[in-house]
């Protein structure tokens, strides 16, 4: 059987989603009350039955690497092979900080070749989506192909903060344009793709091949420019690249409208796994009440919670009304306040008699508490 390696890139910092990713890696930031973004990743990898992954790690690693641990709880924690964490190292008197995403691969290709597998999966670890890589890898063994780029259709409105893609009529790439303000198809890069083993050890180390940093950037149009096979492998299920603070909300909003959310309630078929963290039950006071809601372990409601998603670890306040919100973890809420269409940031404390009934979705923080909302 072809040998597949998974290569998980969770560096970025994540700056579009502003305070929220201030002390944690992207990857880590919670979804859907119980998850966080890398369970869809690490739960796709282990579906696909894809013993070996490296995740490349560099901005705010901690939290990340604490909580995905040895992948056990994803049944990744495999004898040979499982999870490495590739962190940035020294070499002679520099440090070696990534400078792009294809670089990224670079600087840790021998990892790579010490599994002597036959293709590498790059993946992000920040995308919502439910995905059996070995369809992919059959789409580029049929089309014998150099490299092949998972893509799906987005809205046209929002197709120009991604990479899009033009086919043929064979279903090899024709053109990409890197985030156009003006695209010519919606057709989005989903940045994930699958290498056969020596064209990506070719890019990386055979010619003069310095300015190939970033996949879409570079690689794809150099790729394009050398006439190299690119084969495009459409996914047509739900996916969602939740990089600004608008997508992490309505990609939230996506679960609470749908009862069968990626499956997430109802399906075995390719099921979504995180690591529990041993809290006691959730609980709804007398008080409270809970209408078209997710509300995690520890947390204690004793306001009312509307369509709204509720981490762990979290008080609501008798008399509070909450609709239409997203609140991160480790949150408390005081009595009689009121929110709606808000994210909360994680360990934020709301005080008593607090307002904000957002007409655009709105990040809450500590340091903008006070400016965006006011104490009634």
């Amino acid at each position: 059987m072809k040998k597949m390696i998974a290569m998980i890139l969770v560096g970025g910092r994540g700056t579009r989603l502003g305070d929220i990713t201030k002390t944690i890696a992207k990857p880590a930031v919670s979804f859907g009350a119980k998850y966080r973004l890398i369970d869809f990743t690490l739960s796709n990898i282990s579906n696909s039955n894809i013993s070996t992954i490296g995740i490349v790690t560099q901005y705010e690693p901690f939290e990340l690497m604490n909580y995905i641990g040895s992948g056990a709880s994803w049944d990744l924690d495999y004898v040979d092979g499982g999870v490495r964490f590739l962190t940035p190292y020294s070499q002679s008197e520099d440090v070696l900080w990534q400078k792009g995403t294809a670089h990224a691969i670079k600087q840790y290709f021998r990892f790579i070749r010490d599994h002597s597998p036959d293709y590498a999966l790059i993946l992000s670890g920040d995308h919502i989506y439910k995905m059996d890589y070995n369809l992919m890898l059959k789409t580029h063994i049929e089309k014998n192909a150099d490299f092949t780029i998972a893509a799906t259709k987005v809205p046209f409105k929002e197709a120009s903060r991604f990479g899009i893609l033009e086919v043929d009529s064979e279903g090899n790439l024709k053109s990409f344009q890197e985030k156009p303000e003006h695209p010519k198809t919606n057709l989005a890069s989903m940045g994930i793709y699958i290498f056969s083993i020596k064209v990506l050890e070719d890019l990386f180390f055979n010619g003069d091949q310095v300015d190939l940093i970033d996949f879409g950037k570079d690689i794809i149009p150099h790729c394009l420019n050398k006439k190299r096979d690119i084969a495009v492998h459409v996914f047509e299920d739900y996916w969602r690249d939740v990089g600004t603070i608008k997508s992490l909300y309505e990609a939230n909003m996506d679960l609470l409208e749908d009862n069968h959310f990626l499956g997430l309630n109802s399906s075995k078929d390719l099921p979504i796994f995180s690591k529990s963290l041993n809290l006691s039950p959730h609980m709804i006071l007398d008080s409270g009440s809970v209408k078209s809601s997710v509300i995690a372990d520890g947390s204690i409601i004793a306001g009312t919670v509307i369509h709204s998603s509720i981490a762990y670890k979290t008080s609501i306040g008798i008399d509070s009304i909450i609709e239409d919100c997203v609140v991160l973890p480790n949150v408390t809420i005081g009595k009689n306040v009121y929110l709606k269409k808000v994210i909360v940031n994680q360990d934020l404390v709301i005080p008593d008699n607090y307002y904000l009934k957002a007409e655009e979705v709105t990040l809450i923080t500590d340091k903008n508490l006070l400016e965006v909302g006011e104490i009634k």
